[in-house]
C-alpha cells in the first residue's frame, strides 16, 4: 500500500513518541522514526532513501541557520562560564532574590524580556539562573518548565519578535491585512492567540508557587528535598560535574554586567538589524571577548579554547537538529500534513473552525516538531476556507499560530525543547514530561475559548 495520503504516514512519528518514552533517548527515538520512515517511502532499497533524507536535511537552510545560532550561543556560554560571568550575575541577584519564589519569578520575568526569539530567552535564561534556584532547591525541570511555559508564548503575543514577523508575512502573503499590511492583521488578532496568553499565565502561576506541582514536577520536588539534588536522574558523570561545578569563590566583587553588557548587546543588535539573531548573537560574542580580555578574566588562549569547548558542546543538540529535520522531511514525503487536512477539512466549518484548526495544528506540531513549517503549509489551507465558510481568517490565523506555540512548548524532538533541556541541564524526555500536565491544561482552555470566540464572532 502507498503510504502516502494514508494513515501509514504518521507511523514515524509514533515510532518517535514511543521509542523515545520507552528507552527515555530522543535521540534513539529520532533514529528509530527516520529508520521507519525510509522503510515507507523506500521499501527495500530504504538505506539509499535514508542518505538521501540526510542529505536534505544537512542542505536545508533553516538547519544551517540554526547551526550557527546553536554554535554562537554555545560559544558564549562558554565566555560566561569562563569568564564567571553568570556565576557573578547568580551572587549578584543574592541582594533581592533571596526565596525560591522570588528566584522562579525572576525567572518567568527575564524570560519575558527576551521575548525576541524563543532560542534566546530559552538558552539564556536556563544558563543565566540554574546557579540561583539551585540555592532554594529548585528542580532543574521546574526552572525549565517554566521557561519553556513562557519563551514560545510571548514571542507570539509580542508583535516584535521572529514569530510575529514569520507570522504577519504569511498573512500577508495569504491576501490577510489590514490597512494594508499583514503585521497590522496579526496585531489585531494578537487578543485571540489564546494558547500564548494562557501559557503565559500559567507560567507566572507556577512560578509564584499558586499552582502546585503535579506528574513528574512533584515527584521531582520530592526527590530533590530528600537529597538536595536539583539535577534529575539519568545523567552521565561528566554531565553532572559539569552542571554542579561552582566558580562563584574567585575573590573578586560580583560584576553582573559582565553578564548584561553582551546579552543587552544581543537584544539591541537582534531588533536593529530587522529581528536577526544570527548578526545578534555574533556581536553579544564579539563584545564578550573585548570584556572578558581587557578585565584579565580571560587570555587570548582562552577565548579560542573556550570557544572550541562552546562548539563541542553544542555537538549533540545538532545531532537531534539534523534528525529532528529528518524526520520532518519525510514526513513531507510521506505527505503527512495533506493527509491530516484531508481527514479533518470535512469537520472544519462554521463556528467549530477555529477550535478544530488549534486542536488539528497543535497534535501536528507535537507529533512532528515542525513550527513554523506547519503556518507555512496549513495557514494557505485554512486562511481560504476561513473566508470561504464566513469565519474571520485572522481568528482562524490565530487558531494555527496558537497550535504551533503549543508544539514548540511540548514537542520532545522540537528544538525548542532541546535548547531549553540543554540550558538548564537536563535530558529533553525529563523536561517534556514535566511541561505537559501544565501545557494540556492551557490548550483545553484555549481550545474552549476557541470554541466560544467561533460561536460568538460567527454564531452557530
Amino acid at each position: 500500500m502507498d503510504p502516502q495520503n494514508t494513515a501509514l504516514a504518521i507511523l514515524p512519528v509514533i515510532t518517535v513518541l514511543l521509542v523515545s518514552v520507552l528507552t527515555k533517548r530522543a535521540l534513539l527515538g529520532l533514529l528509530s522514526g527516520t529508520i521507519v520512515g525510509a522503510i515507507l517511502l523506500g521499501g527495500w532499497g530504504f538505506f539509499d532513501t535514508l542518505v538521501a533524507t540526510f542529505g536534505k536535511s544537512m542542505s536545508n537552510e533553516t538547519v544551517h541557520w540554526l547551526a550557527l545560532v546553536v554554535v554562537l550561543f554555545g560559544i558564549l556560554i562558554a565566555y560566561f562560564n569562563a569568564s564567571g560571568a553568570v556565576s557573578d550575575f547568580a551572587r549578584w541577584t543574592e541582594k533581592f532574590v533571596n526565596s525560591r519564589r522570588k528566584s522562579l519569578l525572576l525567572t518567568w520575568l527575564l524570560t519575558v524580556a527576551l521575548f525576541i526569539d524563543d532560542y534566546l530567552n530559552a538558552l539564556t535564561v536556563g544558563t543565566s539562573m540554574k546557579k540561583v534556584t539551585d540555592r532554594y532547591n529548585v528542580p532543574r525541570t521546574l526552572l525549565g518548565t517554566i521557561v519553556k511555559l513562557t519563551s514560545a508564548p510571548i514571542a507570539v503575543i509580542i508583535p516584535f519578535s521572529t514569530w510575529a514577523v514569520f507570522f504577519s508575512a504569511l498573512l500577508e502573503q495569504d491576501g490577510v491585512t489590514v490597512n494594508g499590511s499583514g503585521f497590522g492583521a496579526y496585531v489585531q488578532g494578537l487578543p485571540f492567540v489564546f494558547f500564548g496568553w494562557f501559557a503565559l499565565a500559567i507560567g507566572l502561576l507556577l512560578a509564584l508557587g499558586v499552582i502546585p506541582l503535579v506528574g513528574p514536577l512533584r515527584r521531582e520536588q520530592l526527590r530533590v528535598d530528600r537529597t538536595g539534588d536539583p539535577l534529575p536522574e539519568g545523567l552521565t558523570e561528566e554531565e553532572r560535574a559539569a552542571e554542579l561545578s561552582d566558580e562563584t569563590d574567585t575573590g573578586h566583587r560580583p560584576l553582573p554586567f559582565n553578564f548584561l553588557i553582551p546579552i543587552i548587546t544581543l537584544i539591541a543588535v537582534t531588533i536593529f538589524t530587522e529581528v536577526d539573531i544570527v548578526k545578534g548573537s555574533a556581536a553579544a560574542v564579539v563584545v564578550a571577548i573585548i570584556l572578558y580580555v581587557a578585565q584579565k578574566r580571560m587570555t587570548i588562549k582562552a577565548v579560542f579554547e573556550s570557544a572550541f569547548e562552546g562548539i563541542m558542546s553544542m555537538g549533540y543538540v545538532m545531532v537531534l537538529f539534523v534528525l529532528a529535520f529528518m524526520v520532518q522531511q519525510m514526513n513531507m514525503d510521506l505527505k503527512l500534513a495533506e493527509w491530516v487536512i484531508g481527514v479533518t477539512e470535512p469537520v472544519m466549518h462554521g463556528a467549530w473552525l477555529p477550535a478544530i484548526v488549534f486542536l488539528v495544528c497543535g497534535v501536528y506540531a507535537y507529533a512532528t516538531g515542525a513550527f513554523w513549517d506547519l503556518a507555512a503549509v496549513i495557514t494557505p489551507v485554512v486562511l481560504p476556507l476561513a473566508i470561504a465558510v464566513g469565519v474571520d481568517p485572522v481568528l482562524a490565523g490565530t487558531a494555527v499560530f496558537s497550535g504551533a506555540a503549543l508544539g514548540s512548548t511540548t514537542c520532545l524532538y522540537g528544538d525548542g525543547i532541546i535548547l531549553a533541556s540543554k540550558s538548564v541541564g537536563v535530558k529533553p524526555l525529563n523536561l517534556m514530561l514535566s511541561i505537559l500536565p501544565y501545557a494540556a491544561v492551557a490548550a483545553v482552555l484555549t481550545l474552549i475559548a476557541y470554541v466560544i470566540a467561533g460561536f460568538a464572532i460567527v454564531g452557530a
